[in-house]
């Protein structure tokens, strides 16, 4: 039998985060109007506060006093509102079986409460699978996560693939247009190889999330095939950062096989500064008609950017760049482009391309940059991160 008669109080600041965490991921357009519902427990360890939306859940436990133990669930994007906007004082709710009444000083807001028999029951996380830290997850997840598509009658591509072998993890994302590839190191848990595709969306809001500074590493969580099933077997990935945890739903689609789309070799090389390159195609770009390219003209010492539009004009622009091999003019969407860009975290930018109209290698500047082969070829050099982008076609 539920509990009819919950108080608790808790700091502003603590549940104000807490209930705009959660009512971040809570559906605008719920298939049922109780998953608009935020769930808020009240047990001895304090305030357990809950989202679920039958694809991703949140939970996040806040300290507390509970003078009254037990549950009660309210409309959640609107408790987040109201709590944000009240005085910094301490919070008092109290349910009382049909209403849930919120006091904070001389604030008072009397909310109806939601049916708790009708919220469904959270996923179980999975095993722990691995450990990362926090400040390279978050990287690594906003560097692929750019190039991922928002079509939803693609499936495959709304998705980051997550491949894992060893203590090696690499995740790729693409809207056909691009294709973000990035590596690195975790602690993996048990052994055993995984491949997974996570909604993209989920993934990135979850990693904007979390506390880059802290030490305290951050579990994934898929399974550990103890029980002679797949890792990811259980369709859930867990994202465990105490004090919060997330599952969301895998996607159920088959991502494209893009190791073969990774040139190994390019005909010319650019090396050029990402902040004035970036400042440069914003403003000529400003001509630019919309969804116009944007032409890159490449030759010894310098590129050439220009843009037109029909009816405003002509722009033009050039930098400093460190090219090698034979001149180039390529066209790109400013927009892609830029996305690329801030995705690379080095002063400077190595540019890698065969043709006009193949797609250009976007990677951070390593140490060296490589000699051509005999046959007058770039090899591609070793990175963590690469942004392949497919080029505009030129008119005529």
């Amino acid at each position: 039998m539920e509990q009819t008669d919950v108080r608790l109080r808790a700091a502003k600041d603590d549940l104000a985060d807490a209930v705009a965490w959660v009512a971040r991921s809570l559906p605008t357009r719920p298939t049922q109007p109780i998953l608009r519902g935020m769930v808020f427990v009240a047990g001895d360890e304090g305030l357990e506060i809950a989202g679920y939306d039958y694809e991703v859940s949140t939970q996040i436990r806040i300290a507390a006093e509970i003078s009254e133990t037990g549950r009660f669930a309210v409309n959640g994007k609107l408790v987040s509102d109201i709590v944000s906007k009240l005085p910094n004082k301490p919070i008092d709710m109290h349910y009382d079986g049909t209403k849930v009444l919120v006091t904070c000083g001389k604030s008072r807001f009397e909310l109806p409460a939601m049916t708790l028999e009708d919220y469904p029951a959270l996923p179980s996380v999975p095993a722990a699978t691995g450990t990362i830290d926090p400040q390279l997850f978050t990287e690594a997840i906003g560097q692929v996560a750019v190039a991922a598509g928002r079509d939803e009658t693609l499936p495959m591509l709304t998705g980051i693939r997550m491949e894992t072998e060893g203590n090696m993890v690499t995740m790729a994302a693409t809207d056909r247009f691009r294709l973000a590839v990035r590596t690195f190191e975790w602690n993996q848990i048990p052994e055993g190889n995984a491949e997974l595709l996570i909604p993209a969306k989920t993934l990135a809001d979850t990693a904007r999330s979390l506390d880059a500074g802290s030490s305290e590493p951050v579990t994934l969580a898929f399974g550990d095939g103890s029980d002679g099933r797949a890792v990811g077997a259980d369709g859930l990935l867990g994202i465990l950062a105490d004090p919060r945890r997330t599952t969301t739903r895998l996607l159920d689609a088959e991502f494209p096989k893009f190791r073969p789309l990774l040139p190994k070799q390019h005909s010319s090389l650019a090396s050029v500064r990402i902040d004035p390159l970036r400042e440069a195609i914003r403003r000529v770009s400003l001509v630019a008609d919309r969804g116009a390219q944007i032409r890159m003209d490449f030759s010894e010492g310098q590129v050439v950017l220009s843009a037109h539009g029909d009816e405003a004009g002509r722009a033009e622009e050039v930098l400093e760049c460190a090219f090698v091999g034979e001149p180039l003019l390529i066209a790109f969407n400013p927009g892609y482009l830029s996305d690329g860009l801030s995705a690379i975290h080095t002063d400077r930018v190595v540019m890698g391309f065969t043709q006009p109209s193949r797609p250009a290698v976007l990677i951070p500047e390593p140490d060296e940059l490589p000699e051509a082969g005999e046959d007058g070829m770039f090899p591609n050099p070793e990175t963590e991160f690469t942004y392949l982008l497919m080029p505009v076609r030129l008119p005529g």
